[in-house]
C-alpha cells in the first residue's frame, strides 16, 4: 500500500439524515435539545455525587463515571452533526479517524460500566453482609481505570486498522459521523481484516460484559424471588427492569449495526439504530438510574437550592 493511495482521500463528507432545508431545521432542534438534557442531566447527577458525601459510595462512584462518560460519548458525534446541519458536511481525514477513536473508546466505556454496575448490585444484593469488604475502594478503582485502559487499546488497535486502508474515488460517508462500518463501505482496499477483527475481536469486548450483565442479574432475579415482602420484590423487578432496557437498547443496536456483514447493512438503517445508543441512551440514564433515586433527588435538590441561594446572594 502507498502512501499516494491512503492521501488520495483527504477529507468526507456527512450526509446526515436529510438535505431539506425544512427538515435539517427540525433536527437541529431536535438533537441539540437532546444534547443539552443529555449535557445537563449528567452534569448535575455528577455534582450531586461529587457535593454529598453520602453518595460516596461504589454504586454512585460507577454512576458518576457513566454519566462523564456519557456527556463525553454524545459530544464526540452530536456537536459536529450540528455543525453539519448548519454549515459545512466536510470533515478532514485525521478528524475523522480522532472522532472514531473516541467514538470507540466512549461505547467500550459504557458497555464495560453497565456491566461493572450489574457486578456492584449483585454483590449487595446477593452477598448483602460482604459488600463493604468485596467493593472496597482499590478494587473499584482497578475496574474503572482497567475499563480505560482496555478502551483506549481497543480503539487505538481499530483506529490504527483503518488508518492502512485505502481510500481512492468516493468520499461522501451516509452517516452523521464517522462511523468504522460506514468508512470500511467506502475503502478500495481489501477490508477482511478490519471485519474480522470487528466481529472476533470486538464480539470478544462487547459480548462478554452483556453475559457478566446477564449473570448477574440471573443470580439477583434468583435473590428477589426469596424475599418475603411483595413490596420489596416489585421495586427490585422495578429496578432491574429499568436497568436491562437500556441494556437491551444499547447491546441490540450495536449487534444489529456492527457484527453482521458490512454488505447487508443499509445506511438508513445504520444512522436511525446509531442515534437511539449515541444520543437516547446517554439522555436516558440519568432518569432511568439517578432521577428514581430518593438519595440523588436529596442531593440534586441540594445543588439546586445552593445554587439559587447563591445566586440571589
Amino acid at each position: 500500500m502507498t502512501q499516494a493511495n491512503q492521501s488520495s482521500v483527504s477529507e468526507f463528507f456527512l450526509l446526515g439524515f436529510s438535505r431539506q432545508p425544512q427538515q435539517q431545521r427540525l433536527l437541529f432542534v431536535f438533537f441539540l435539545s437532546m444534547y443539552l438534557a443529555t449535557f445537563l442531566g449528567n452534569l448535575l447527577i455528577i455534582l450531586a455525587i461529587s457535593i454529598d458525601s453520602r453518595l460516596h459510595t461504589p454504586m454512585y462512584f460507577f454512576l458518576s463515571n457513566l454519566s462523564f462518560v456519557d456527556v463525553c460519548f454524545s459530544s464526540t458525534t452530536v456537536p459536529k452533526m450540528l455543525a453539519n446541519i448548519l454549515s459545512s458536511q466536510s470533515i478532514s481525514f485525521i478528524d475523522c479517524l480522532t472522532q472514531m477513536y473516541f467514538f470507540i473508546v466512549f461505547t467500550d466505556m459504557d458497555n464495560f460500566l453497565l456491566a461493572v454496575m450489574a457486578y456492584d448490585r449483585f454483590v449487595a444484593i446477593c452477598h448483602p453482609l460482604h459488600y463493604t469488604t468485596k467493593m472496597t475502594h482499590l478494587l473499584c478503582a482497578l475496574m474503572v481505570s482497567g475499563s480505560w485502559i482496555l478502551a483506549l487499546l481497543n480503539a487505538l488497535l481499530h483506529t490504527l486498522l483503518m488508518a492502512r486502508l485505502s481510500f481512492c474515488a468516493d468520499n461522501t460517508i451516509h452517516h452523521f459521523f464517522c462511523d468504522i462500518s460506514a468508512l470500511l463501505r467506502l475503502s478500495c482496499s481489501d477490508t477482511y481484516l478490519n471485519e474480522m477483527m470487528i466481529l472476533i475481536e470486538g464480539a470478544l469486548i462487547m459480548i462478554i460484559p452483556l453475559v457478566c450483565i446477564l449473570i448477574s442479574y440471573i443470580c439477583i432475579t434468583c435473590a428477589v424471588l426469596r424475599v418475603p415482602s411483595t413490596q420489596g420484590k416489585w421495586k427490585a423487578f422495578s429496578t432491574c427492569g429499568s436497568h436491562l432496557a437500556v441494556v437491551s437498547l444499547f447491546y441490540g443496536t450495536i449487534i444489529a449495526v456492527y457484527f453482521n456483514p458490512s454488505s447487508s447493512h443499509s445506511a438508513e438503517t445504520d444512522s436511525a439504530a446509531t442515534v437511539l445508543y449515541t444520543v437516547v441512551t446517554p439522555m436516558l440514564n440519568p432518569f432511568i438510574y439517578s432521577l428514581r433515586n430518593k438519595d440523588i433527588k436529596g442531593a440534586l435538590a441540594k445543588v439546586i437550592s445552593r445554587k439559587f441561594f447563591s445566586v440571589q446572594q
